[in-house]
């Protein structure tokens, strides 16, 4: 489908793809990965014939039509569905063409044109496209002006789709959507019918929705079969592989140069010698893959411990002026919890985050928290509050008015900003180093709550592994908003929906939530680890539960009691205090009523252990 033939692309003097071939199958689902700045998105623009390269080509079959996401947002006062609709040109062509001609053959092969390219189920296709990007059937009439930038870009996507191109090029097309928006992608690229090339850090988009991974990496272009986590071992064991045999070589070139130097000077030997001579030449040295490390992130630990529960909602509601758009807050949030907030955007997950952070206040009800409590919140637009012309060191600064340059230096280097990027002005960083910068600003004071509204756009694969890394190993409470599945999965351990106006617990995971938003089964259908149509295996034991599955269960169980349990001993800690019946008694009450609480469910979650276990032993 898609062939690139000793391609080579210099950018200035920096070589950003050396003398690159692969092919492409056709109809394959292929994911496009590497490092940011090694030349992703340079390579889409090759494709599209933007930029000419230095040598090479790229080859594609007569009459292919590619499509690419707009770089610039629609914005015009026609209604979402009339900017879908008209990105088909050809079926615009027709239906004006079909309303001027006078000639009754023309006309027949207009109309059998017509349908052969579904013209006339177009509409509908168009509107289920946008519905899926998150858009209700009043919005899709509004006029695109009426949307900000980010929704516009939805627009843009749902415009390329509508046109089903022989080769669509995706870049970050889950940057702008929400989770429900990034799980109907998914849905829907795994049906694709044609060629999809994808640069994307979603590792789960990666997993379900390729069947091959293009990596970039060091000017080069390598295809692998299958998808990330396919890629990742595969090159693991390439890695081992290439080190082995660059050892053996180099241990070989060692022997060789170790007779020449013995021997070329006897007459003897003379021969033997020049004959090794020889075989050093000829050895290639064998390049070994350099996997270059990521910085970690780091959140410092708070300062002191809160007792539970770090923040109790009681009848709250929030909103903007008058409006309010959540109420009916009935919750509370544990100084350990890790929750994901689900939702579809515009349902109110940032206003209940701007709550939590109390950047907003609540109109009702109350919202209980110590007054030492620290807070760190994140969002993504945050980043544009970055002071341009300074430099991280000097962003830090502020921060430690009483501090030497040395320790100033030493804990930008702590956020991921060495020696070498310290003095580096913010307008030079890149997208993931700004986002790094700014979570190393916010968190700087060891926050008892952390809040992350989408902190994985412009994070490559590896940094997003990083971030996991560094929030899994933070002591602290987590309130996470992401698109990316992969890092809620990783991540959090509570899920609760905002939906219908106000904020309760989801009672199940994200496979169970992944049904609900798209109404069908909550695994996609894959082919061989890939897509198709073949039909699933018989299960043997269908109708009663797998073992896979009773383990995974109770293993779930048994983390959920030792997490009460350890709730209900901090409790107890602090109700052994005497004082706090005289000094606190409201306090006291409430600890004393969550303890309750928490008996009751640890010996319902006891039970079900039991069952589980039962049933375990007897399968």
């Amino acid at each position: 489908m898609l062939h690139l033939n000793d391609l080579t692309y210099r950018l200035g003097p920096r070589l950003l793809i050396d003398q690159a071939t692969v092919a492409l199958p056709p109809n394959a689902k292929v994911g496009l990965v590497g490092r940011n700045g090694t030349g992703k998105t340079t390579l889409f623009r090759i494709i599209l014939g933007e930029l000419a390269t230095e040598s090479g080509g790229v080859g594609l079959p007569k009459n292919v039509r590619i499509g690419a996401v707009s770089q610039e947002a629609p914005g015009g006062p026609e209604s979402l569905i009339e900017v879908v609709l008209a990105a088909d040109t050809e079926r615009n062509a027709l239906l004006a063409e079909a309303e001027t001609t006078e000639d009754p053959m023309r006309r027949a092969d207009i109309e059998m044109r017509l349908v052969d390219i579904g013209a006339y189920s177009a509409e509908a296709r168009a509107a289920s496209i946008l519905h899926g990007l998150g858009f209700d059937a009043a919005q899709q009439r509004r006029p695109c002006s009426s949307f900000s930038g980010g929704w516009r870009m939805r627009v843009a996507l749902a415009a390329v789709l509508f046109t089903e191109p022989d080769l669509l090029l995706l870049d970050e097309p889950t940057n702008y959507l929400d989770l429900e928006g990034t799980l109907w992608l998914y849905d829907y690229l795994g049906r694709y019918p044609h060629t999809v090339l994808v640069i994307s850090h979603d590792r789960e988009l990666l997993d379900t929705c390729v069947d091959h991974i293009l990596h970039l990496d060091q000017s080069k272009l390598t295809l692998y079969r299958g998808g990330y986590s396919s890629f990742d071992r595969q090159r693991t064991e390439k890695m081992v592989l290439l080190g082995k045999m660059k050892d053996k070589q180099e241990a070989e070139r060692k022997h060789l140069q170790a007779f020449v130097d013995r021997f070329k000077a006897k007459a003897s030997k003379a021969k033997q010698a020049q004959s090794r001579v020889k075989r050093l030449e000829k050895l290639a040295p064998i390049s070994a893959i350099v996997d270059s490390q990521v910085l970690p992130f780091h959140f410092p630990e708070p300062q002191r411990e809160m007792s539970p529960p770090l923040y109790t909602f009681d009848g709250a509601s929030v909103g903007y002026g008058e409006t309010a758009i959540l109420s009916r807050l009935n919750l509370s949030i544990q100084p350990d919890d890790r929750i994901a907030l689900l939702g579809p955007n515009g349902n109110g997950k940032s206003t209940f985050c701007k709550l939590l952070a109390a950047k907003l206040k609540p109109m009702t009800g109350e919202v209980r928290h110590s007054q030492r409590v620290e807070v760190a919140y994140f969002a993504q637009h945050q980043v544009d509050e970055l002071r341009l012309g300074e430099t991280p060191v000097q962003h830090i600064a502020p921060l430690m008015p009483d501090a030497t340059e040395a320790r100033i230096r030493a804990r930008a280097a702590q956020m991921g900003f060495p020696a070498s990027k310290a003095d580096t002005k913010v307008a030079q960083l890149s997208g993931g180093e700004k986002a790094r910068l700014m979570l190393g600003i916010a968190t700087f004071k060891g926050p008892h709550l952390l809040i992350l509204d989408e902190p994985t756009n412009h994070l490559d694969i590896d940094s997003r592994a990083a971030l996991m890394e560094a929030i899994n190993d933070y002591p602290g409470a987590v309130m996470l908003v992401s698109h990316d599945r992969f890092l809620i999965e990783a991540c959090a351990d509570r899920l609760w929906l905002v939906e219908s106006g106000t904020v309760k617990p989801f009672d199940g995971d994200l496979d169970e939530y992944r049904a609900k938003v798209l109404g069908g089964p909550s695994k996609p259908a894959r082919r061989n680890g890939a897509f198709g149509q073949g039909a699933p295996a018989a299960d043997p034991d269908k109708g009663r539960p797998a073992r896979g599955k009773l383990e995974k269960r109770l293993k779930e169980i048994e983390q959920e009691i030792a997490k009460l349990d350890s709730l209900r001993r901090r409790i107890d800690q602090a109700l052994g205090n005497a004082e706090i019946f005289v000094k606190e008694p409201e306090k006291a009450g409430r600890l004393s009523g969550d303890r309750a609480a928490l008996d009751d469910k640890i010996a319902r979650l006891e039970d079900d252990w039991l069952v589980v276990s039962t049933e375990l032993g007897e399968g």
